[in-house]
Parts: C-alpha cells; sequence; structure tokens
C-alpha cells in the first residue's frame, strides 16, 4: 500500500520538472522510484525513506554538475536579453523629467528612459541599452571607441 504513495510522489515531483524544466525535483523522483521497489520488495518504510534520501542525495551530487554542463547548455538569449548591450540611435528627445523618449530597435517603436536623470539625448544620438523596465528601454549615452 505504501508503494502507491511513492508512486504518486513521484508523479508529483515529475510533474513539477516538466512544468519547471530546471533540473531540480527529477533526482527526487529518481529516490522515490528506489523507494516503492524498496516498497513492493517489502522492506520496513524506514528503510524505504532512508534509501529515497541517500538516491536522491546521489543522483544530486553526481549527476546533477553533469546535467548543467551538458544539458541545454545552447540556451538562446530572449528577445529582452538580446537587447541589452545593443546601440540604438534615438528618434524622439530622451528627457525623463518630462517622461518623452523613443526608439526603433528591431522595427518596433520603444519608449526610452536615461539610465541617469539628468541626462538629454537628442534624436539622431546614439545611445546604449543597459536594463529594460517593463515595456521601457533604459540607455546610457554612447561613446563611441576610438
Amino acid at each position: 500500500m505504501v508503494s502507491i504513495y511513492w508512486l504518486v510522489f513521484m508523479a508529483a515531483l515529475l510533474i513539477i520538472e516538466i512544468c519547471t524544466l530546471g533540473l531540480t525535483t527529477i533526482w527526487f523522483a529518481g529516490g522515490a522510484l528506489v523507494a516503492t521497489i524498496a516498497s513492493l520488495a517489502g522492506l520496513n518504510f524506514w528503510i524505504q525513506v532512508a534509501l529515497f534520501i541517500i538516491v536522491s542525495s546521489l543522483l544530486l551530487i553526481f549527476t546533477r554538475p553533469w546535467a548543467v554542463k551538458y544539458i541545454n547548455v545552447h540556451r538562446a538569449k530572449t528577445n529582452y536579453e538580446g537587447l541589452i548591450g545593443k546601440v540604438i540611435k534615438i528618434t524622439e528627445k530622451v528627457d525623463n523629467f518630462n517622461q518623452s523618449g523613443a526608439a526603433v530597435v528591431n522595427g518596433q517603436e520603444w519608449t526610452v528612459r536615461s539610465q541617469n536623470e539628468g541626462v538629454i539625448l537628442k534624436p539622431g544620438e546614439k545611445a546604449q541599452i543597459v536594463n529594460i523596465a517593463g515595456v521601457k528601454l533604459i540607455v546610457k549615452e554612447y561613446m563611441e571607441e576610438e
């Protein structure tokens, strides 16, 4: 009867892993599988719990570093992350006090604000994206390297 609980626990851990894709609960699902097998073999409940803890810990310690290194290593930047550091051309005067400023990035118009409150950027000037706050690009003056 306890094996049913281990199977339900393992299924819950697998569902959490599928939802998060963070390689967090998969190791414990392996421990729950071993505990299920121990339960079916008729071993004492506390031995099942010990096996769950030991197997989960071993899987976590020895296989997680390998998985993190080799699984999903070629993660593509999202649109958000891809914009950070990009140099853009200002299309509308950037003035934080008057809450104005715009630029076109990859064909889309964005609201732009300066990283530094007193800095005003004029149309045609270049700026570098340092952050994104909601739907606003936060920029700093761009100085070309010589």
